[in-house]
């Protein structure tokens, strides 16, 4: 299904492993915000795009913007609580995260939303994501991102950054670009 990949020959055959997180690398961003990015992270992330793009139960869905109903323009899949992700990998990466942000987070993660972007017509617009508690309190979301490289953009508000990790809900925005 979707989109075929220009793999990378460095991964090509090296099956899906985590590293370490001891390189991740925070940027403060000001108000209580922040950004990590470890990148390489994952090793065998073509194997994980094969099989995900492949094994997933992929939804289409339409959602209200503005005055009319549209496509939202990418296949969605959503995991709750004590649902078991589609790979053994994306398992260990929530464990590992969890672990590793315990004490920022305060809980595990404990849910997973999967975005298949199957071309460059998908993206996702200015948002802030606010479902769940991330609607009235801070929140952390982790981006484990396989498949082609895409933009993902960030942009200052009036009441400050507001992104990934350790965002606060009053004024975050971010994007992936077409």
């Amino acid at each position: 299904m979707g989109a075929d990949l220009q793999g990378s020959l460095l991964d090509a055959f090296a099956d899906p492993e985590l590293g370490s997180l001891d390189g991740v690398s925070r940027t403060e961003l000001g108000r209580g915000a922040w950004i990590d990015v470890l990148p390489g992270w994952l090793t065998g992330a073509d194997q994980v795009y094969e099989r995900l793009a492949r094994e997933v139960p992929w939804q289409a869905e339409r959602r209200q913007m503005y005055d009319r109903v549209v496509d939202v323009p990418r296949l969605l899949c959503f995991y709750g609580e004590n649902a078991e992700l589609p790979l053994p990998i994306l398992d260990e990466a929530r464990d590992a995260l969890s672990g590793y942000y315990a004490d920022e987070l305060g809980e595990p993660f404990r849910t997973a939303g999967l975005c298949f972007y199957r071309d460059g017509r998908d993206s996702v617009a200015w948002h802030g994501d606010r479902i769940g508690r991330g609607n009235h309190e801070d929140t952390m979301v982790a981006i484990l991102s396989v498949g082609e490289p895409r933009v993902l953009t960030l942009r200052r508000l009036r009441h400050g950054w507001m992104l990934l990790r350790g965002e606060t809900p009053a004024a975050r925005r971010n994007r992936f670009v077409r």
